[in-house]
């Protein structure tokens, strides 16, 4: 298994879950009995529940069977990074495993920057665009090679507001799916590496100099590659936009509840970013709480998780279960885990049942189903 685009947290460091875990160095959660209010640790696998943001690259059965063993649905979301298999490749593999399970398994489509700056290259996109929403797509991402790796003729960075975009993010709000949207990277990425607040960014940046934003001023900077993401849902009204990793505001909830207030259109996926929010709630367990129930309507569950051609089954399936029981815990319990990333034991948010069932469940069938906005 792999570690998707996101910089998710390594799987087996990421928390101590009592007997289920036996990690050196771990202390067992608290248990904390669920209430008519509260779900508890035992209803994690009876609930239905959508992880919103994972990367099945291979057609192989491990994802769907481990899915249904801890009653998930699963949006697959295809993206032009070069650590991935080819597009062609991840959009067969999600419509083998969509054919195994259609009620289960979904997959976001998403477009190369291959031909920029032709005269046909919006053109060509969206009919490409197309026939993935004719296979069955239910949302389009856009990754963030715009804004940090493609250039234009001239070799200028192509930002997402850019107007060569317009005529494709029209297109995407025409055809009525919502618009998966990575801009930049985590803000810790702009920080020397002592200065990060996670280990798992750290570890990512020492290890891919190339895109640790410290080492290279020349590139923009995390408030331009925000503001770019801000100008582009304004050049698009109307664009249903999902901000994935949290819309890269994972640092701040004030910052993200900023954003959200000002693009009433906007939901945000967690994935990859649940530590940045432990590391918030360890300093203020009542904010990030109160955060995620004022915006209960706009928070999508997310991991992350990301199968590859060649993966252990057995080895991500154990690993796959033991992340998201985690994170359920985190979110849904009052148990406190050891969190190796930030280095601290992080006690539960104990979100109400209502919410739970908003952050794990409706709120994902709303965006990429049942808006009246989505074609189906």
């Amino acid at each position: 298994m792999t570690i998707g685009p996101g910089l998710r947290r390594p799987l087996l460091l990421a928390a101590c879950l009592g007997s289920m875990l036996a990690l050196p160095g771990c202390a067992a959660p608290n248990r904390v009995a669920p209430t008519p209010e509260y779900y508890g640790r035992a209803d994690f696998t009876s609930l239905r529940k959508f992880d919103a943001h994972v990367h099945a690259n291979s057609s192989e059965a491990a994802f769907l069977e481990q899915a249904r063993a801890d009653n998930f649905e699963l949006l697959s979301i295809n993206v032009d990074y070069p650590d991935f298999t080819s597009l062609a490749m991840q959009e067969e593999a999600a419509l083998k495993l969509a054919a195994a399970d259609p009620g289960r398994f979904h997959f976001a489509t998403t477009f190369s920057m291959d031909g920029w700056g032709r005269p046909d290259w919006a053109t060509a996109v969206n009919s490409r665009l197309d026939r993935s929403v004719a296979r069955g797509a239910v949302a389009v991402k856009v990754w963030k090679n715009i804004g940090m790796s493609v250039r234009n003729a001239h070799g200028d960075l192509v930002m997402l507001d850019d107007p060569g975009l317009d005529p494709v993010f029209r297109h995407v709000r025409e055809l009525g799916l919502p618009l998966i949207g990575h801009a930049g990277e985590p803000r810790n990425c702009w920080l020397p590496l002592e200065e990060m607040t996670t280990e798992n960014d750290r570890s990512y940046f020492r290890e891919h100099p190339q895109y640790h934003m410290y080492l290279h001023p020349e590139m923009p900077s995390y408030e331009a590659q925000m503001a770019a993401r801000d100008r582009r849902l304004q050049r698009t009204p109307g664009l249903a936009f999902v901000g994935a990793h949290l819309a890269s505001l994972e640092w701040s909830v004030d910052r993200l509840a900023a954003f959200l207030d000002a693009y009433p259109d906007a939901v945000v996926d967690m994935a990859a970013r649940m530590t940045q929010v432990q590391f918030q709630s360890h300093r203020d367990r009542d904010k990030v709480r109160q955060f995620l129930m004022r915006y209960q309507d706009r928070i999508l569950y997310g991991s992350d998780l990301t199968f590859d051609p060649g993966a252990e089954a057995a080895g991500f399936r154990k690993e796959a279960h033991e992340f998201w029981l985690s994170d359920w815990i985190y979110l849904a319990t009052a148990e406190t885990q050891r969190i190796d990333d930030i280095d601290a034991d992080i006690v539960g948010l104990q979100l109400p049942r209502s919410v739970i069932d908003k952050i794990y469940w409706s709120n994902a069938r709303r965006t990429f189903f049942e808006s009246q906005a989505v074609r189906r």
